[in-house]
Formats: C-alpha cells, structure tokens, sequence
C-alpha cells in the first residue's frame, strides 16, 4: 500500500509543479525524453558498447528537448487551444491538420538542422542531410503523429498533452537521434548538384 501511497503523492507533486511551472516541467520532460531516446538509439539499434557511447550527443539531445521541444510544443498546443479551442470533433480535425501541415514540417526543418549545427556540420553539409533525409523523415512523420494527435486532442487535457506527445517521441526521438547519426555513411552526404 505504501508503493501506491508514494506514487500518488508523486502525481500530486507533478501536477502541482506543471501547475505552477508548465514551461519548465514541460522543458524538463522534454528534454529528458529525447536524451533516453538518443541512447535506445545508441544502446539498441547502434548496439554501441558502454565504452563507446557519445554522452555529447545525449546532452545534446537533452538540451535540444529542453530548449526547443519542451517549450515550443507547449506554446504551440496553447496557441491551438485559444484560437481554435479544445473541445469537439471539428476542433480536433482542425487542431490536427493545423499540427500536421503547418507546425509538424516547420519543427522537424528546424529540428533537423539544429541537431546538424549541434554536429558541428557547415551550412552547405545541412543543407545536403536536408535535402537527403527530410523527405524520408516527414513521410514517417505522417505514418505516426496524425492518429498521436487525434487521440491526444481529443481525449487528453492541454497540460498534459505534452506528456502524452513526449511519450510516444521516446520511440521518435530513438528513431530520429538514428538518422540524423547515419551520417557517416557515405550515401547520406553525396552532393546534389541541383541544390
């Protein structure tokens, strides 16, 4: 009884703090969420050993939830909620298409170019990973977050739809950290002339 007494009492301290401190909590999660994302990618599909895992770009991935993700979906989701609403069939269809068409290729441009930057690449090597992954990389976006956000529009509270979204995005983030890091591979930086 008292393991389910401590977890309440963790529940409640949660949503206390996401009441007092939404950007932060919801930065923190965020960022965490995308850290543990980048070492699956690391510890499962790379099948990295300890000795050889880049905790760099863990931080990295940590830092990039924390400052960009965490804050930026939570401002978005509000900005939805205010001039969209958050109640109904209709708001929900609207609220995913707006998520989808506009904020999903936005974010996943901005995202992959700055983890490009936090890999030290130039301008001219962003732009050519763009051009090689984003098109792949938006295609799996479509496959996956369309029915995520449905169900979290309609069925999950606007505190909260954070969580749910970072949830999901640990297997995101793992396959994300994953592409972004096949950059070694020859095939992903062969100059396009018609850029």
């Amino acid at each position: 009884m008292t393991q389910f007494a401590n977890m309440l009492n963790v529940v409640k301290m949660y949503r206390r703090l996401l009441t007092k401190y939404p950007i932060i909590v919801q930065a923190t999660q965020a960022g965490t969420l995308m850290a543990l994302g980048d070492q699956l990618a690391q510890n499962l599909i790379e099948r990295r050993q300890i000795k050889d895992l880049d905790f760099i770009r863990t931080a990295q991935f940590a830092s990039i939830g924390f400052f960009i993700a965490g804050p930026v979906t939570r401002t978005w989701y509000g900005i939805l909620d205010k001039y969209i609403g958050s109640k109904g069939g209709v708001v929900v269809l609207k609220k995913v298409t707006c998520d989808q068409l506009l904020f999903a290729p936005a974010f996943l441009g901005a995202l992959l170019s700055t983890i490009g930057v936090l890999q030290g690449n130039d301008l001219e090597h962003i732009k050519i990973k763009l051009y090689n992954e984003y098109p792949d990389i938006l295609k799996s976006n479509y496959k996956l977050w369309p029915m995520v956000q449905l169900f979290n529009f309609y069925f999950i509270p606007l505190q909260y739809q954070v969580l749910l979204v970072q949830s999901v995005a640990l297997l995101w983030n793992t396959y994300i950290s994953y592409r972004t890091n096949l950059g070694n591979n020859d095939r992903y930086y062969k100059v396009n002339t018609n850029l």
